[in-house]
């Protein structure tokens, strides 16, 4: 059987590492045939001890921790691959847990040939307990937030831009080089950009499924979503040809609030029409919102969900916006 090597960057996740590894131990792949590599960015929390203490109290399965100097999720994936010695690579997050069946069903979906990157559907999961968390997660599966993304939103077995995480046979980075370490975020589409350029296939297999864990409040969605969209520009830059129309909406929705705004200080149909936009647009929002609180009996998400996507959106423009002013060193 081929060795597989699962591979994770993390940092400062002493909530979630223990649920991820617990959820690879039971995966239905012989565990003599996987590792883990996880690639720490020097963790300040008490990750590193609890990795330990797994590793103490589950011996069957090899787990190695490497040091990611420079801190941040590219590198750490790449140096994570290149000290893996698996046939396939899959690649997950200190965020997630996989389905027990994932990585059996990652494996002979590339056997199969189905794909160059194979993965699956997002079930999203609240960070917390209290409404804001339910909200935020409602609306990270909702098209409103997330547009046609079909690892958000499910649908049939098809070729697809990307998929989160991936899996791959350990040859494709030969063909297309490791994750670009430039990237802070959006590095997992940028090397699916460059599967595609190379003749290769991105699939998305909904039966190979994952459990995600939102960010817990509004304040780190919208540091999630600001780093997402200024990412997203920078990427854009050197692949212009790749923008799809969901990318392309909050920046413009944004400029256009910004330049209304400015506009109608000095003229009334500019007042007019911001007032119509912004009174349409949260119309939009209520209405979903009052639709979800229905189908969820969650009376909360009347208020919440237009909350999340308001933060997903602006956060999301205006962080692609600043790509153009902001040296791209920022974090």
């Amino acid at each position: 059987m081929p060795l597989v090597s699962i591979v994770v960057p993390c940092y400062n996740e002493q909530n979630t590492i223990g649920l991820l590894l617990a959820a690879i131990y039971q995966q239905s792949f012989d565990r003599s045939s996987m590792e883990v590599i996880i690639a720490d960015g020097l963790s300040e929390d008490l990750t590193r001890e609890i990795i330990s203490e797994f590793q103490k109290a589950h011996p069957d399965l090899k787990i190695y921790i490497v040091d990611n100097q420079r801190r941040t999720i590219p590198s750490g994936l790449n140096e994570a691959i290149q000290k893996s010695g698996g046939d396939y690579i899959v690649r997950l997050d200190a965020h997630c847990e996989p389905y027990p069946d994932y990585i059996e069903r990652c494996i002979e979906a590339l056997s199969n040939g189905d794909g160059d990157n194979v993965g699956g559907v997002w079930e999203i999961q609240p960070g917390g307990t209290g409404w804001v968390a339910r909200s935020i997660a409602a609306a990270s599966a909702h098209p409103l937030g997330v547009g046609d993304a079909r690892y958000r939103l499910g649908g049939n077995a098809q070729v697809v831009d990307t998929v989160p995480f991936g899996s791959f046979k350990r040859d494709l980075y030969d063909r297309v080089g490791l994750y670009n370490e430039d990237l802070l975020t959006n590095e997992d589409y940028e090397l699916n950009v460059r599967i595609r350029k190379a003749g290769g296939r991105v699939w998305l297999d909904p039966r190979i499924r994952s459990r995600y864990i939102a960010r817990p409040n509004f304040t780190q969605l919208g540091r999630q979503y600001w780093r997402y969209g200024y990412w997203k520009g920078r990427m854009l830059r050197n692949y212009p040809g790749t923008i799809r129309w969901r990318q392309l909406m909050p920046p413009v929705f944004v400029a256009g609030i910004l330049v209304l705004s400015m506009l109608a200080i000095w003229f009334a149909m500019a007042r007019w029409l911001l007032s119509a936009i912004i009174g349409v647009y949260l119309a939009i929002l209520f209405i979903a919102g009052i639709l979800i609180a229905l189908s969820k009996r969650d009376a909360s998400m009347i208020i919440g969900l237009p909350l999340a996507i308001c933060v997903m959106h602006f956060s999301w423009g205006s962080g692609f916006l600043g790509n153009f002013l902001i040296k791209p060193s920022i974090q």
